[in-house]
């Protein structure tokens, strides 16, 4: 398996990057799914336990990458978001 490696600090994602990901995710998750609701960089912002239309979410992720979660591992079509284990191996295993 090849394995590409990003460190999005330091080189940040671009706003098409982020929609292009959201894709992925589809429908129901989109955005939102790339959104670090629990991140304590949102609460410094003021901006925890807020319903942020997804336009505010995407400007936020762009300022401040620590609002993406973390991990992202795109595997062929799928995205996985978050360290799950659980769900990292169903991935690799592809369809059943």
């Amino acid at each position: 398996m090849e394995v590409e490696e990003r460190d999005f600090f330091k080189d940040p994602f671009s706003r098409d990057e982020l929609q292009d990901l959201a894709q992925v995710l589809g429908p129901g998750e989109g955005l939102g799914g790339l959104f670090a609701r629990r991140s304590p960089s949102l609460k410094k912002l003021g901006l925890d336990g807020q319903d942020l239309p997804e336009s505010r979410m995407m400007e936020l992720m762009l300022q401040e990458p620590r609002l993406i979660r973390r991990p992202l591992v795109r595997i062929g079509d799928k995205l996985v978001v978050g360290a799950s284990l659980k769900i990292m191996e169903a991935a690799l295993q592809g369809p059943g």
